[in-house]
């Protein structure tokens, strides 16, 4: 990483995974061919291997006195620049080596990344949940609301999706007779590029039968509290100066009460009508004029960069999903058994009690087909075969997204989705020569 060459003496310094150690060339107790290789031929960056017996300098700095070397690999590039070194952030993203060679806390983050990840699987393992896949390559996409990735398959001639969410195949599974399933898997969203979105991402997905969203809240503070604790040892972070606690139970919120709380509206007992005069006046978007659209409108606008400590926001309109139950206790028709959790102002999970009634889902998947159709690209497809899995007998069944690029952004206490994948999506550089080119 280093050489500081004084003539009769020279020091290098070494670093690996484990740390980093200095090395000592010195006249009369190094080998003249062992100096001479070092001094001509060794850069910074380059793999060096030595041998020799460990001391302490004057200054009680451990080292090695080299008495043999061997150059085990050659840079021929340049390491940045010691004292500045690599500091814009796109630079750092786009050579994630560079960064990591540099950075050496960057590395701790991922370092991290797989603890957090362990300590998932074991609590799942712990709870009876088998570990499953599903297809990436999917005829037919489904289980969220966005636009997918299209491909084709030569060998068949056949258009395929890469999936937006593996949540059909594990419902067919429970189907089948699995009663707690889950899968950590990658997930492929042809959506912007912020600080929490990235089109490739990890998510886990949970379904347990017998069981509604109320225990999957349980399982989501359960899953957060248990990774904070293996990560940093407490079940607190700090993120932009406010300390974050994971420690169970979370604060529990209904949207409308959240919607009561920050902006003073009362959407239960507030007709379309003058949701929508709210609406119009404030200049909020909203993808429906239904009174379920002008809620989750009104929650976004006005709530959710408010929540701060980790928040279960929960009984959403219907509106927002075609997966979920209708809630036991509400007698309107208007409210579903859904929640997410928030925590400083970012979604973190979603979660249902999800719907098994046939007839129901049916209906529903053909509503979302006729957006599709009519030009909404993030409605969801019809899935016949899913329909038919239903139609089978699907159990009662309670249902969990969590976001785990997102969780390693809290519990790493870091900025941004890119900062916790090693690979963040980059727009490709255009080369100065390239772009002359295009304008000749």
């Amino acid at each position: 990483m280093m050489i500081r060459d004084m003539g009769r003496i020279a020091f290098l310094q070494l670093q690996d995974t484990q740390g980093k150690i200095q090395a000592v060339i010195q006249e009369g107790e190094t080998p003249e061919e062992v100096k001479k290789l070092v001094k001509k031929y060794v850069d910074t960056g380059d793999f060096l291997g030595i041998k020799g017996p460990l001391f302490r300098t004057k200054r009680g700095e451990l080292s090695v006195m080299v008495q043999e070397a061997t150059i085990l690999g050659k840079s021929i590039l340049p390491l940045p620049e010691k004292w500045h070194g690599l500091k814009d952030k796109e630079e750092r993203y786009r050579r994630r080596y560079l960064d990591l060679m540099m950075n050496p806390e960057v590395k701790e983050v991922f370092i991290k990344r797989e603890k957090i990840i362990e300590s998932i699987r074991k609590t799942m393992k712990e709870k009876g949940f088998h570990e499953v896949e599903t297809p990436y390559l999917q005829t037919v996409y489904g289980g969220a609301e966005a636009r997918p990735f299209k491909t084709h398959l030569n060998a068949l001639n056949i258009d395929l999706f890469l999936s937006i969410s593996p949540e059909l195949y594990l419902k067919r599974l429970i189907v089948g007779g699995f009663e707690k399933v889950f899968t950590i898997a990658r997930n492929f969203r042809n959506e912007g590029i912020d600080r929490s979105h990235n089109p490739e991402f990890s998510m886990m997905e949970i379904y347990q039968a017998y069981a509604d969203y109320n225990d999957m809240m349980s399982l989501t503070e359960e899953l957060y509290e248990n990774a904070c604790i293996t990560a940093n040892g407490t079940t607190t972070v700090k993120i932009n100066d406010k300390e974050i606690s994971f420690k169970k139970p979370w604060k529990r919120m209904t949207m409308a009460e959240a919607i009561k709380k920050h902006a003073k509206i009362d959407v239960m007992k507030s007709s379309v009508e003058e949701l929508k005069k709210i609406i119009s006046k404030e200049r909020i978007e909203s993808k429906g004029n239904t009174w379920g659209y002008y809620v989750m409108a009104l929650f976004e606008h006005y709530c959710e960069d408010k929540i701060i400590q980790p928040t279960f926001i929960t009984d959403h309109p219907k509106e927002s999903t075609p997966l979920c139950k209708a809630h036991r206790k509400d007698k309107s028709g208007k409210i579903i058994e859904r929640f997410e959790p928030f925590c400083i102002g970012m979604e973190l999970a979603n979660a249902y009690s999800e719907l098994n009634d046939p007839a129901e889902q049916r209906k529903l998947l053909e509503e979302q087909q006729k957006k599709l159709t009519s030009g909404d690209e993030e409605a969801n497809p019809m899935d016949e075969d899913f329909i038919n899995a239903i139609e089978v007998g699907m159990p009662p069944t309670g249902g969990l997204g969590i976001g785990i690029d997102r969780m390693m952004i809290l519990l790493t206490e870091q900025e941004s989705i890119r900062d916790v994948i090693a690979f963040p999506f980059m727009k490709p550089e255009v080369r100065e020569e390239v772009k002359s080119k295009e304008k000749g």
